[in-house]
């Protein structure tokens, strides 16, 4: 199989806690973007970087539209926007929400898939919703891959649950063991399967 060039991460319910222990558990030499849509109100615009920031030993920012995906930087979808990934570089938009939801994973990993097709990696983790679901279905289709949180042991099930229903999932693993699959996968390792 292709080694991811992408990850692509997907959250909402208790995802600050999942993701200060996903992203914190990387290494600073990891050397793929990381793309992560967290579902949150408006006005919190570069708070949720920020706090990722203190936790992760990789750069996290906010994107501005068109910026250019570079490797070993995590890239925080601003609140109210969507964010699409095109080959090489990012697009924001304000169209309507999906699932309730702007920014939507469905909308980041359908976009991933459409640009990346086996290249990418996706993540979803605890969650209130059924966003993303979609999306995997779609990052599967298109030959990439995916992990998801243990539903047993998510803040929130409902968002793992609706990814496994959604497509046949290529890992799902307990929060803590997560980061150490990326890292794995990225470099071409396969460890055992979960």
């Amino acid at each position: 199989m292709k080694t991811p060039e992408l990850v692509v991460v997907g959250t909402s319910l208790g995802g600050l806690r999942a993701l200060q222990i996903l992203l914190g558990a990387m290494p600073k030499t990891f050397a793929r973007p990381i793309v992560v849509v967290q579902h949150r109100g408006r006005g919190l615009d570069g708070a949720l970087a920020g706090l990722l920031a203190e936790s992760c030993p990789l750069p996290v920012c906010e994107p501005e539209d068109k910026d250019v995906l570079v490797g070993g930087r995590v890239y925080v979808a601003p609140g109210d926007y969507h964010l699409l990934i095109e080959p090489g570089s990012i697009a924001l938009s304000t169209e309507g929400a999906v699932q309730h939801a702007r920014p939507s994973i469905d909308v980041l990993f359908e976009s991933a898939a459409d640009a990346y097709g086996d290249g990418v990696l996706a993540v979803v983790l605890t969650g209130a919703s059924s966003d993303g679901a979609a999306g995997v279905a779609e990052v599967k289709r298109q030959g990439g891959r995916v992990i998801v949180e243990d539903p047993r042991t998510a803040e929130s099930r409902m968002m793992p649950a609706s990814a496994i229903a959604a497509a046949n999932v290529d890992y799902v693993l307990p929060l803590e063991a997560i980061a150490g699959q990326v890292v794995a996968l990225c470099a071409n390792v396969e460890p055992s399967r979960g």
